[in-house]
Protein backbone atom coordinates (compact mmCIF):
# COMPACT_ATOMS: atom_id res chain seq x y z
CA UNK A 1 0.00 0.00 0.00
CA UNK A 2 1.41 3.45 -1.00
CA UNK A 3 2.09 5.78 1.83
CA UNK A 4 1.19 9.18 0.85
CA UNK A 5 4.18 12.00 1.55
CA UNK A 6 4.36 13.82 5.00
CA UNK A 7 2.55 17.22 4.27
CA UNK A 8 4.98 20.68 5.09
CA UNK A 9 3.25 22.88 7.13
CA UNK A 10 1.84 25.82 5.17
CA UNK A 11 2.93 28.39 7.92
CA UNK A 12 6.84 27.61 8.59
CA UNK A 13 7.40 30.90 10.08
CA UNK A 14 4.23 30.65 12.60
CA UNK A 15 5.96 29.47 15.91
CA UNK A 16 9.37 31.64 14.92
CA UNK A 17 7.51 34.87 15.01
CA UNK A 18 4.84 34.38 17.82
CA UNK A 19 7.30 35.55 20.39
CA UNK A 20 8.12 38.60 18.44
CA UNK A 21 4.16 39.56 17.77
CA UNK A 22 4.00 39.38 21.10
CA UNK A 23 6.35 41.32 21.76
CA UNK A 24 5.28 43.85 18.91
CA UNK A 25 1.84 43.89 20.19
CA UNK A 26 2.54 44.72 24.18
CA UNK A 27 4.53 47.79 23.28
CA UNK A 28 1.42 48.80 20.74
CA UNK A 29 -0.97 48.42 23.64
CA UNK A 30 1.26 50.29 25.75
CA UNK A 31 1.75 53.31 23.73
CA UNK A 32 -1.90 53.30 21.33
CA UNK A 33 -4.53 52.04 24.12
CA UNK A 34 -3.43 55.81 26.33
CA UNK A 35 -3.43 57.52 22.63
CA UNK A 36 -6.65 56.75 22.14
CA UNK A 37 -7.95 57.79 25.52
CA UNK A 38 -6.17 60.93 25.77
CA UNK A 39 -8.66 62.25 23.33
CA UNK A 40 -11.48 61.99 25.69
CA UNK A 41 -10.79 65.20 27.99
CA UNK A 42 -11.90 68.89 27.14
CA UNK A 43 -9.30 70.86 27.99
CA UNK A 44 -9.87 73.75 25.30
CA UNK A 45 -10.92 75.98 29.08
CA UNK A 46 -7.53 75.66 29.74
CA UNK A 47 -5.81 77.89 26.90
CA UNK A 48 -9.54 79.94 26.63
CA UNK A 49 -6.57 83.22 27.36
CA UNK A 50 -5.05 82.59 23.62
CA UNK A 51 -7.80 82.05 21.53
CA UNK A 52 -8.25 84.53 18.65
CA UNK A 53 -10.95 87.13 19.97
CA UNK A 54 -13.18 86.25 17.43
CA UNK A 55 -13.84 82.62 18.59
CA UNK A 56 -16.73 82.02 20.36
CA UNK A 57 -15.55 80.60 23.22
CA UNK A 58 -18.77 78.60 24.43
CA UNK A 59 -19.39 77.24 20.81
CA UNK A 60 -16.03 76.25 20.22
CA UNK A 61 -15.17 74.26 24.01
CA UNK A 62 -18.53 72.19 23.16
CA UNK A 63 -17.51 71.56 19.60
CA UNK A 64 -13.99 70.59 21.01
CA UNK A 65 -15.96 67.66 23.19
CA UNK A 66 -17.49 66.22 20.05
CA UNK A 67 -14.07 63.76 20.46
CA UNK A 68 -15.85 61.30 23.68
CA UNK A 69 -19.35 60.96 21.55
CA UNK A 70 -17.13 59.99 18.23
CA UNK A 71 -15.45 57.42 19.91
CA UNK A 72 -18.17 55.70 22.23
CA UNK A 73 -20.25 55.35 18.94
CA UNK A 74 -17.61 53.77 17.24
CA UNK A 75 -16.43 51.15 19.84
CA UNK A 76 -19.72 48.77 19.41
CA UNK A 77 -19.81 49.43 15.49
CA UNK A 78 -16.06 49.02 15.46
CA UNK A 79 -16.19 45.49 16.84
CA UNK A 80 -18.55 44.53 14.93
CA UNK A 81 -16.47 45.07 11.68
CA UNK A 82 -13.71 43.50 13.10
CA UNK A 83 -16.07 40.36 12.34
CA UNK A 84 -15.07 41.04 8.38
CA UNK A 85 -11.84 43.10 8.77
CA UNK A 86 -8.17 42.08 9.52
CA UNK A 87 -7.19 43.65 13.27
CA UNK A 88 -3.87 44.32 12.26
CA UNK A 89 -5.41 46.63 9.58
CA UNK A 90 -7.95 48.16 11.81
CA UNK A 91 -5.38 48.83 14.27
CA UNK A 92 -3.60 51.07 11.55
CA UNK A 93 -6.08 52.42 9.75
CA UNK A 94 -7.44 53.87 13.46
CA UNK A 95 -3.84 55.11 13.78
CA UNK A 96 -3.57 56.63 11.00
CA UNK A 97 -6.84 58.97 11.70
CA UNK A 98 -5.15 60.12 14.55
CA UNK A 99 -2.08 61.27 12.95
CA UNK A 100 -4.23 63.34 10.22
CA UNK A 101 -6.60 64.31 12.87
CA UNK A 102 -2.56 65.65 14.72
CA UNK A 103 -1.87 66.89 11.35
CA UNK A 104 -4.94 68.87 10.30
CA UNK A 105 -4.64 70.24 14.17
CA UNK A 106 -2.20 72.27 13.20
CA UNK A 107 -4.59 74.22 10.63
CA UNK A 108 -7.54 74.78 12.51
CA UNK A 109 -8.59 77.80 11.90
CA UNK A 110 -12.76 77.52 12.46
CA UNK A 111 -15.01 75.84 14.45
CA UNK A 112 -15.89 73.52 11.82
CA UNK A 113 -12.82 72.06 11.76
CA UNK A 114 -11.50 71.88 15.23
CA UNK A 115 -15.14 69.69 15.63
CA UNK A 116 -13.67 68.06 12.51
CA UNK A 117 -10.37 67.13 13.90
CA UNK A 118 -12.11 66.02 17.42
CA UNK A 119 -14.34 63.83 15.67
CA UNK A 120 -11.59 62.01 13.66
CA UNK A 121 -9.89 61.68 17.01
CA UNK A 122 -12.57 60.24 18.59
CA UNK A 123 -13.32 57.73 15.60
CA UNK A 124 -9.60 56.62 15.46
CA UNK A 125 -9.84 55.74 19.26
CA UNK A 126 -12.77 54.18 18.85
CA UNK A 127 -11.18 51.99 16.54
CA UNK A 128 -8.12 51.67 18.48
CA UNK A 129 -9.53 50.67 21.68
CA UNK A 130 -11.33 47.13 20.87
CA UNK A 131 -9.09 46.44 18.11
CA UNK A 132 -6.14 46.03 20.96
CA UNK A 133 -8.67 43.99 22.48
CA UNK A 134 -9.30 41.76 20.18
CA UNK A 135 -5.57 41.31 19.22
CA UNK A 136 -4.63 40.51 22.54
CA UNK A 137 -7.59 37.45 23.04
CA UNK A 138 -6.03 34.78 21.86
CA UNK A 139 -2.27 35.42 22.55
CA UNK A 140 -0.61 34.75 25.56
CA UNK A 141 -1.98 35.35 28.94
CA UNK A 142 -0.09 38.38 29.61
CA UNK A 143 -1.31 40.46 27.34
CA UNK A 144 -4.80 40.38 28.34
CA UNK A 145 -4.10 41.60 31.90
CA UNK A 146 -1.61 44.11 30.37
CA UNK A 147 -4.30 45.72 28.55
CA UNK A 148 -6.76 45.42 31.74
CA UNK A 149 -4.12 47.13 33.47
CA UNK A 150 -3.38 49.97 30.42
CA UNK A 151 -6.76 50.64 29.78
CA UNK A 152 -7.64 51.91 33.68
CA UNK A 153 -4.19 53.42 33.92
CA UNK A 154 -5.12 55.79 31.16
CA UNK A 155 -8.60 56.26 32.15
CA UNK A 156 -7.04 57.15 35.63
CA UNK A 157 -4.43 59.85 33.81
CA UNK A 158 -6.73 60.53 30.83
CA UNK A 159 -7.09 64.43 32.44
CA UNK A 160 -3.60 65.08 34.06
CA UNK A 161 -1.81 63.37 29.91
CA UNK A 162 -4.20 66.15 27.99
CA UNK A 163 -3.16 69.08 30.18
CA UNK A 164 0.41 68.09 30.80
CA UNK A 165 1.07 69.39 26.78
CA UNK A 166 -0.44 72.84 27.82
CA UNK A 167 1.83 73.74 30.44
CA UNK A 168 3.21 77.23 29.12
CA UNK A 169 2.11 77.06 25.63
CA UNK A 170 1.58 79.61 23.22
CA UNK A 171 -0.39 78.22 20.65
CA UNK A 172 -3.96 76.66 21.62
CA UNK A 173 -3.73 74.43 18.86
CA UNK A 174 -1.64 72.06 21.54
CA UNK A 175 -5.28 71.07 22.54
CA UNK A 176 -5.73 69.71 19.14
CA UNK A 177 -2.40 68.13 18.45
CA UNK A 178 -1.30 66.71 22.04
CA UNK A 179 1.17 64.15 21.08
CA UNK A 180 2.08 63.86 17.76
CA UNK A 181 5.44 62.08 18.11
CA UNK A 182 3.58 59.15 20.21
CA UNK A 183 1.59 59.28 17.27
CA UNK A 184 4.17 58.68 15.08
CA UNK A 185 5.78 55.80 17.20
CA UNK A 186 2.63 54.17 17.67
CA UNK A 187 2.00 53.84 13.78
CA UNK A 188 5.34 52.38 13.72
CA UNK A 189 4.49 49.70 16.16
CA UNK A 190 0.88 49.57 14.04
CA UNK A 191 2.85 48.73 10.98
CA UNK A 192 5.81 46.46 12.33
CA UNK A 193 2.50 44.12 13.96
CA UNK A 194 1.00 44.11 10.59
CA UNK A 195 4.43 42.79 9.06
CA UNK A 196 5.02 40.57 12.07
CA UNK A 197 1.61 39.15 12.10
CA UNK A 198 1.75 38.40 8.11
CA UNK A 199 5.09 36.74 8.79
CA UNK A 200 3.80 34.92 11.84
CA UNK A 201 0.95 33.04 9.60
CA UNK A 202 -2.16 35.39 9.45
CA UNK A 203 -3.60 33.56 12.33
CA UNK A 204 -7.23 35.08 12.44
CA UNK A 205 -8.37 37.26 15.54
CA UNK A 206 -11.91 35.71 17.75
CA UNK A 207 -14.68 37.70 16.67
CA UNK A 208 -18.23 38.29 17.67
CA UNK A 209 -20.55 36.00 16.69
CA UNK A 210 -24.18 36.82 14.92
CA UNK A 211 -26.07 37.22 18.47
CA UNK A 212 -23.16 38.82 20.06
CA UNK A 213 -23.19 41.58 17.07
CA UNK A 214 -26.83 42.42 17.61
CA UNK A 215 -26.09 43.35 21.28
CA UNK A 216 -23.00 45.41 20.15
CA UNK A 217 -24.90 47.39 17.47
CA UNK A 218 -28.38 47.47 20.34
CA UNK A 219 -25.50 49.06 22.73
CA UNK A 220 -24.93 52.01 20.28
CA UNK A 221 -28.58 53.08 21.11
CA UNK A 222 -27.92 54.29 24.47
CA UNK A 223 -24.47 55.75 23.74
CA UNK A 224 -26.03 57.63 20.92
CA UNK A 225 -28.79 59.18 23.35
CA UNK A 226 -26.42 59.89 26.20
CA UNK A 227 -24.53 61.67 23.25
CA UNK A 228 -27.71 63.85 22.26
CA UNK A 229 -28.20 64.45 25.98
CA UNK A 230 -24.35 65.91 26.01
CA UNK A 231 -24.85 68.23 23.75
CA UNK A 232 -27.97 69.51 24.42
CA UNK A 233 -27.10 70.02 28.14
CA UNK A 234 -23.71 72.31 26.85
CA UNK A 235 -26.00 74.03 23.89
CA UNK A 236 -29.09 75.03 26.17
CA UNK A 237 -27.87 75.42 29.55
CA UNK A 238 -30.15 73.04 31.47
CA UNK A 239 -30.47 73.37 35.02
CA UNK A 240 -28.82 71.03 37.93
CA UNK A 241 -32.08 68.60 38.07
CA UNK A 242 -32.41 67.72 34.96
CA UNK A 243 -28.81 67.19 34.23
CA UNK A 244 -29.12 64.83 37.25
CA UNK A 245 -32.03 62.84 36.35
CA UNK A 246 -30.52 62.36 32.68
CA UNK A 247 -27.22 61.36 34.12
CA UNK A 248 -28.89 58.69 36.41
CA UNK A 249 -31.15 57.64 33.66
CA UNK A 250 -28.66 56.77 31.61
CA UNK A 251 -26.64 54.75 34.38
CA UNK A 252 -29.57 52.89 34.92
CA UNK A 253 -30.09 52.30 31.43
CA UNK A 254 -26.47 51.05 30.95
CA UNK A 255 -26.63 48.95 34.06
CA UNK A 256 -30.15 47.65 32.38
CA UNK A 257 -28.42 47.12 28.76
CA UNK A 258 -25.75 45.13 30.66
CA UNK A 259 -28.10 42.33 32.17
CA UNK A 260 -28.53 41.13 28.63
CA UNK A 261 -26.89 37.64 28.36
CA UNK A 262 -25.11 35.10 30.69
CA UNK A 263 -24.15 36.04 34.13
CA UNK A 264 -20.59 35.89 34.09
CA UNK A 265 -21.31 38.33 30.83
CA UNK A 266 -23.71 40.35 33.23
CA UNK A 267 -20.95 40.57 35.49
CA UNK A 268 -18.55 42.28 32.94
CA UNK A 269 -20.88 44.53 32.09
CA UNK A 270 -22.04 45.92 35.34
CA UNK A 271 -18.49 46.44 36.36
CA UNK A 272 -17.27 47.86 32.69
CA UNK A 273 -20.14 50.66 33.43
CA UNK A 274 -19.14 51.39 37.17
CA UNK A 275 -15.12 51.78 36.17
CA UNK A 276 -16.24 54.14 33.05
CA UNK A 277 -19.14 56.27 35.16
CA UNK A 278 -16.24 56.39 38.40
CA UNK A 279 -12.97 55.73 37.57
CA UNK A 280 -12.42 58.83 34.60
CA UNK A 281 -14.40 61.59 35.91
CA UNK A 282 -12.98 60.71 39.77
CA UNK A 283 -9.45 61.52 38.56
CA UNK A 284 -10.32 64.22 36.45
CA UNK A 285 -11.71 66.24 39.11
CA UNK A 286 -9.04 65.11 41.37
CA UNK A 287 -6.32 66.35 38.90
CA UNK A 288 -8.01 70.12 38.75
CA UNK A 289 -8.23 70.63 42.21
CA UNK A 290 -4.78 70.20 42.48
CA UNK A 291 -3.76 71.89 40.13
CA UNK A 292 -1.00 74.96 41.47
CA UNK A 293 -3.41 77.55 41.40
CA UNK A 294 -6.30 75.69 43.63
CA UNK A 295 -3.21 75.28 46.78
CA UNK A 296 -2.46 71.51 45.16
CA UNK A 297 1.21 70.08 43.81
CA UNK A 298 0.42 71.03 40.18
CA UNK A 299 0.97 68.47 37.62
CA UNK A 300 4.73 68.00 38.64
CA UNK A 301 3.58 66.39 42.08
CA UNK A 302 1.07 64.26 40.70
CA UNK A 303 3.21 62.01 38.31
CA UNK A 304 4.88 60.83 40.97
CA UNK A 305 1.78 59.04 42.65
CA UNK A 306 0.37 58.51 39.25
CA UNK A 307 3.54 56.22 38.08
CA UNK A 308 3.40 54.13 41.17
CA UNK A 309 0.13 53.23 40.67
CA UNK A 310 0.22 52.53 37.11
CA UNK A 311 3.29 50.31 37.71
CA UNK A 312 1.33 48.15 40.47
CA UNK A 313 -2.11 48.23 38.13
CA UNK A 314 -0.15 46.74 35.05
CA UNK A 315 1.44 44.26 37.79
CA UNK A 316 -1.94 43.14 39.14
CA UNK A 317 -3.58 43.21 36.08
CA UNK A 318 -0.54 40.30 34.53
CA UNK A 319 -0.54 38.79 38.09
CA UNK A 320 -4.22 38.13 37.94
CA UNK A 321 -4.33 37.11 34.20
CA UNK A 322 -1.67 34.18 35.08
CA UNK A 323 -2.24 33.06 38.01
CA UNK A 324 -5.68 33.84 39.66
CA UNK A 325 -7.92 31.57 37.60
CA UNK A 326 -11.08 30.71 39.18
CA UNK A 327 -10.65 33.65 41.27
CA UNK A 328 -13.49 35.57 39.36
CA UNK A 329 -16.41 35.90 41.82
CA UNK A 330 -13.80 36.87 44.59
CA UNK A 331 -11.52 39.15 42.51
CA UNK A 332 -14.45 40.99 40.98
CA UNK A 333 -15.99 42.44 44.38
CA UNK A 334 -12.76 42.86 45.68
CA UNK A 335 -11.33 45.12 43.39
CA UNK A 336 -14.54 47.12 43.15
CA UNK A 337 -14.14 47.36 46.69
CA UNK A 338 -10.85 48.73 46.72
CA UNK A 339 -12.58 51.45 44.36
CA UNK A 340 -14.80 52.12 46.84
CA UNK A 341 -11.80 52.70 49.65
CA UNK A 342 -9.76 54.73 46.94
CA UNK A 343 -12.78 57.26 47.01
CA UNK A 344 -13.11 57.31 50.83
CA UNK A 345 -9.44 58.35 51.05
CA UNK A 346 -10.24 60.86 48.15
CA UNK A 347 -12.35 62.36 51.02
CA UNK A 348 -9.77 62.60 53.24
CA UNK A 349 -6.54 63.58 51.52
CA UNK A 350 -7.97 65.55 48.77
CA UNK A 351 -6.84 68.47 48.58
CA UNK A 352 -2.93 67.89 49.86
CA UNK A 353 0.00 70.61 49.03
CA UNK A 354 1.87 66.84 49.02
CA UNK A 355 1.54 64.99 45.93
CA UNK A 356 2.97 62.05 47.95
CA UNK A 357 -0.03 61.15 49.53
CA UNK A 358 -2.12 60.79 46.26
CA UNK A 359 -0.54 57.70 45.54
CA UNK A 360 -3.24 55.92 48.38
CA UNK A 361 -6.58 57.19 46.30
CA UNK A 362 -4.41 56.47 42.53
CA UNK A 363 -3.36 53.30 43.48
CA UNK A 364 -6.27 51.90 44.93
CA UNK A 365 -8.97 53.29 42.09
CA UNK A 366 -7.12 51.91 39.67
CA UNK A 367 -5.34 48.64 41.21
CA UNK A 368 -8.80 47.45 41.76
CA UNK A 369 -10.39 48.64 38.80
CA UNK A 370 -7.61 46.45 36.82
CA UNK A 371 -8.27 43.14 38.92
CA UNK A 372 -12.23 43.85 38.91
CA UNK A 373 -11.69 43.82 35.00
CA UNK A 374 -9.05 41.42 34.50
CA UNK A 375 -11.15 39.02 36.81
CA UNK A 376 -14.22 39.46 34.46
CA UNK A 377 -12.51 39.07 31.21
CA UNK A 378 -10.88 35.38 32.06
CA UNK A 379 -14.69 33.97 32.22
CA UNK A 380 -16.62 35.51 29.09
CA UNK A 381 -16.08 35.25 25.57
CA UNK A 382 -14.89 38.21 22.90
CA UNK A 383 -18.31 39.09 22.24
CA UNK A 384 -19.08 39.81 25.70
CA UNK A 385 -15.94 41.78 26.28
CA UNK A 386 -16.51 44.06 23.28
CA UNK A 387 -20.19 44.46 24.74
CA UNK A 388 -19.12 45.53 27.79
CA UNK A 389 -16.34 47.69 26.94
CA UNK A 390 -19.35 49.64 24.66
CA UNK A 391 -21.32 50.08 27.77
CA UNK A 392 -18.16 51.36 29.98
CA UNK A 393 -17.06 53.54 27.33
CA UNK A 394 -20.75 55.12 26.92
CA UNK A 395 -20.69 55.30 30.75
CA UNK A 396 -17.57 57.50 30.89
CA UNK A 397 -19.81 60.24 29.26
CA UNK A 398 -22.39 59.31 31.70
CA UNK A 399 -20.04 60.40 34.66
CA UNK A 400 -18.97 63.32 32.82
CA UNK A 401 -23.12 64.04 33.25
CA UNK A 402 -23.30 63.68 36.58
CA UNK A 403 -20.37 64.86 38.13
CA UNK A 404 -21.15 68.38 35.97
CA UNK A 405 -24.51 68.24 37.77
CA UNK A 406 -22.84 67.81 40.98
CA UNK A 407 -20.75 70.69 40.61
CA UNK A 408 -23.40 73.44 38.88
CA UNK A 409 -25.31 72.41 42.11
CA UNK A 410 -22.05 73.14 44.39
CA UNK A 411 -21.34 76.27 42.02
CA UNK A 412 -24.67 77.96 42.74
CA UNK A 413 -24.05 81.51 44.08
CA UNK A 414 -20.49 81.47 44.19
CA UNK A 415 -19.50 84.82 44.50
CA UNK A 416 -15.60 85.25 45.48
CA UNK A 417 -11.93 82.94 44.60
CA UNK A 418 -12.02 81.03 47.83
CA UNK A 419 -15.90 80.14 47.44
CA UNK A 420 -15.27 79.23 44.08
CA UNK A 421 -12.03 76.80 44.96
CA UNK A 422 -14.16 75.27 48.56
CA UNK A 423 -16.96 74.60 45.72
CA UNK A 424 -15.36 72.52 43.69
CA UNK A 425 -13.80 70.39 46.68
CA UNK A 426 -17.07 70.16 48.06
CA UNK A 427 -18.42 69.17 44.30
CA UNK A 428 -15.69 66.45 44.63
CA UNK A 429 -16.42 65.08 47.91
CA UNK A 430 -19.75 64.90 47.00
CA UNK A 431 -18.96 63.16 43.83
CA UNK A 432 -16.80 60.54 45.82
CA UNK A 433 -19.91 59.65 47.67
CA UNK A 434 -22.05 59.33 45.11
CA UNK A 435 -19.04 57.16 43.36
CA UNK A 436 -18.77 55.19 46.29
CA UNK A 437 -22.60 54.23 47.04
CA UNK A 438 -22.54 53.37 42.91
CA UNK A 439 -19.97 50.77 43.11
CA UNK A 440 -21.38 49.20 46.25
CA UNK A 441 -24.62 48.97 44.49
CA UNK A 442 -22.64 47.51 41.11
CA UNK A 443 -21.31 44.73 43.75
CA UNK A 444 -24.96 44.08 44.97
CA UNK A 445 -26.34 43.85 41.35
CA UNK A 446 -23.61 41.66 39.78
CA UNK A 447 -23.95 39.07 43.27
CA UNK A 448 -27.70 39.01 42.92
CA UNK A 449 -28.15 38.97 38.97
CA UNK A 450 -25.03 36.63 38.88
CA UNK A 451 -27.01 34.08 40.72
CA UNK A 452 -30.37 34.32 37.58
CA UNK A 453 -30.37 31.72 35.20
CA UNK A 454 -30.10 32.98 31.64
CA UNK A 455 -32.43 32.29 28.77
CA UNK A 456 -30.24 32.44 25.86
CA UNK A 457 -27.44 30.24 25.38
CA UNK A 458 -24.36 32.23 24.26
CA UNK A 459 -20.77 30.44 23.04
CA UNK A 460 -18.24 29.75 25.27
CA UNK A 461 -15.67 31.69 23.37
CA UNK A 462 -17.33 33.98 20.28
CA UNK A 463 -17.50 31.35 17.84
CA UNK A 464 -20.06 30.53 15.12
CA UNK A 465 -22.24 27.47 15.23
CA UNK A 466 -20.45 24.93 12.84
CA UNK A 467 -22.70 21.57 12.11
CA UNK A 468 -21.00 18.05 12.00
CA UNK A 469 -21.94 14.99 11.69
CA UNK A 470 -23.02 12.20 14.58
CA UNK A 471 -23.29 8.09 14.05
CA UNK A 472 -26.46 7.63 15.22
CA UNK A 473 -27.36 3.84 16.43
CA UNK A 474 -24.81 2.08 14.69
CA UNK A 475 -21.56 3.02 16.48
CA UNK A 476 -18.87 2.39 14.18
CA UNK A 477 -20.41 0.13 11.93
CA UNK A 478 -20.37 0.75 8.14
CA UNK A 479 -23.25 1.79 7.70
CA UNK A 480 -24.52 4.33 10.20
CA UNK A 481 -26.65 7.25 9.85
CA UNK A 482 -25.62 10.05 10.16
CA UNK A 483 -27.36 12.52 12.26
CA UNK A 484 -25.90 16.79 11.96
CA UNK A 485 -25.32 18.09 15.58
CA UNK A 486 -24.64 22.10 15.99
CA UNK A 487 -21.67 23.31 18.19
CA UNK A 488 -19.79 26.20 18.01
CA UNK A 489 -16.80 26.58 16.68
CA UNK A 490 -14.39 28.01 19.05
CA UNK A 491 -14.56 25.01 21.70
CA UNK A 492 -10.37 25.11 22.08
CA UNK A 493 -9.40 24.86 25.61
CA UNK A 494 -7.98 28.80 26.42
CA UNK A 495 -4.80 29.69 25.06
CA UNK A 496 -4.89 27.02 22.65
CA UNK A 497 -3.59 27.90 19.11
CA UNK A 498 -6.27 29.11 16.76
CA UNK A 499 -7.25 27.51 13.53
CA UNK A 500 -5.31 29.01 11.16
CA UNK A 501 -7.72 30.84 8.22
CA UNK A 502 -7.69 30.18 4.52
CA UNK A 503 -5.77 32.94 2.99
CA UNK A 504 -6.88 33.64 -1.16
CA UNK A 505 -3.10 34.73 -1.50
CA UNK A 506 -1.13 31.11 -0.29
CA UNK A 507 -1.67 27.94 -2.42
CA UNK A 508 -3.48 25.37 -0.91
CA UNK A 509 -1.51 22.27 0.39
CA UNK A 510 -3.09 19.23 -2.17
CA UNK A 511 -4.61 16.48 0.09
CA UNK A 512 -3.79 12.80 -0.97
CA UNK A 513 -6.57 10.42 -1.31
CA UNK A 514 -7.62 7.83 1.04
CA UNK A 515 -5.43 4.56 0.80
CA UNK A 516 -7.99 1.68 0.09
CA UNK A 517 -8.86 -0.48 3.51
CA UNK A 518 -7.42 -4.40 2.97
CA UNK A 519 -11.03 -4.89 4.10
CA UNK A 520 -12.64 -3.85 1.20
CA UNK A 521 -9.98 -5.83 -0.86
CA UNK A 522 -11.32 -8.69 1.25
CA UNK A 523 -14.88 -8.20 1.39
CA UNK A 524 -15.35 -7.51 -2.49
Amino acid sequence: MAVPPIQRSPHPAGLRHSWLLDVVLGLLVLVALPLAIVAIPNTLSVVADLLPGDFDQIGLSRTHGLALPALMLTVPLAAVALRRMKVAHVLVAGLALVAVADAAGGYAASELVVGVVRVLRGVGGGLIVPATLVAVWDRTPALRGLWAGVLCVSLLEAQAFALWPLVDVTSWKVTLQPYPMVTGVALALAAAYLLVWRLAGRRPAPAPDARERSRLLLAAVPAAGIAVVAVSTASAGWGVVPVLLLAGVAIAGLLALGSIGRAEGRTHAYTMVAVGVVLLPSTAQVTLVEMGGLGGPGLRGLWTPFGVAALLAVVAGVGVRMFGKGAGRLAVPLGLLAMVVGLCSVRLVVPSADGLVLAVPFTLLAVGATVAVTATLGEIGIGAAAFGLSLGVAGVLAGYLLGTGVQMWMLEGVGSRQELVDSFVGALHWWALIGGFLLVGVIVLAAVMGRRPSREEEPPSGGEPVEVAVAVGAGRERGAALEPVTTWGSIAPEGSPAPEEDDPDEPVPAVPPQAPSPEDGERS
